[in-house]
């Protein structure tokens, strides 16, 4: 339980919405504790942020918290400074922060709705490796572990979110490439449909259906017959972010159970 010994790490959107299961955030922010980093979790809410924390300290783990908007340029740069402050460096980013709030079809979108999901999707990816790629290349090393969606690579109903998916991707193999000489690896997680308290409650209060019925309705869809859970997603995050994949970036790597290997 030491894939990550010594290492700091940011879990940015680490807090979550409240619900039965566990999600992508907070659930890697737990792992990353496990395997030995110090975790800092950043949430809009810090209530939600310091829940993971309390969790994560009722395991033995190290966790701090602490609450921004990372939607802005301004508040990225504050969570890197305050983090490097309290703890002298960053080996690991992982950006996790995402809505699709408001999207809708390529005719129905809204200029607002999808200035707002690309302020929170795709904006927290970009200035978040802003800041944070200066301290990594101090340090001659860093991970950074970006979130997408499988909606980036498939098709998706909503413009918003698949568009600012797909540019996580781009964006993502790109400073790859620009970074790998100072060490640092850049790589993605694309989540299929995965069971989350975001997943779940979300979709209840914009469908009509009722939570069992819409459960099994994902299920449906995954081939390997079930959705996945914030562990799954993770657990692959735990991997990116430690030495085991030392030579790997500029990847984009679904979990998924399978569904992107439908798409042609």
């Amino acid at each position: 339980m030491d894939r990550l010994s010594g290492k700091v790490a940011v879990v940015m959107g680490g807090g979550q919405t409240p619900g039965p299961t566990i999600g992508n955030g907070r659930a890697t922010a737990v792992l990353f504790a496990r395997e030995g980093a110090q975790v800092t979790v950043v949430d809009r809410d810090l209530d939600r942020a310091g829940d993971t924390v309390r969790l994560i300290g009722e395991e033995g783990g190290t966790a701090d918290a602490i609450g921004g908007d990372v939607s802005t340029d301004e508040g990225c740069g504050a969570v890197v400074e305050e983090v490097v402050a309290r703890h002298g460096r960053l080996d690991v980013l992982h950006n996790n922060v995402g809505i699709g709030v408001g999207d809708a079809s390529a005719t129905r979108i809204t200029a607002e709705a999808l200035h707002h999901i690309q302020q929170v999707n795709l904006d927290s990816v970009v200035f978040a490796c802003k800041h944070a790629l200066p301290v990594m290349r101090r340090q001659a090393g860093g991970s950074i572990v970006n979130i997408s969606s499988i909606a980036a690579i498939a098709p998706f109903p909503g413009v918003g979110y698949k568009v600012t998916k797909a540019a996580i991707n781009a964006y993502s193999q790109s400073i790859a490439v620009a970074n790998a000489r100072y060490g640092i690896r850049v790589n993605v997680i694309m989540p299929g449909l995965i069971e989350t308290p975001m997943a779940i409650e979300s979709n209840l209060e914009s469908r009509d259906i009722t939570r069992e019925q819409l459960i099994e309705d994902r299920h449906r869809q995954v081939p390997m017959g079930h959705m996945g859970e914030g562990w799954d997603v993770a657990w692959a995050a735990v991997f990116l972010a430690s030495d085991e994949a030392r030579f790997v970036t500029g990847v984009a790597l679904p979990v998924d159970g399978g569904q992107s290997a439908r798409v042609a």
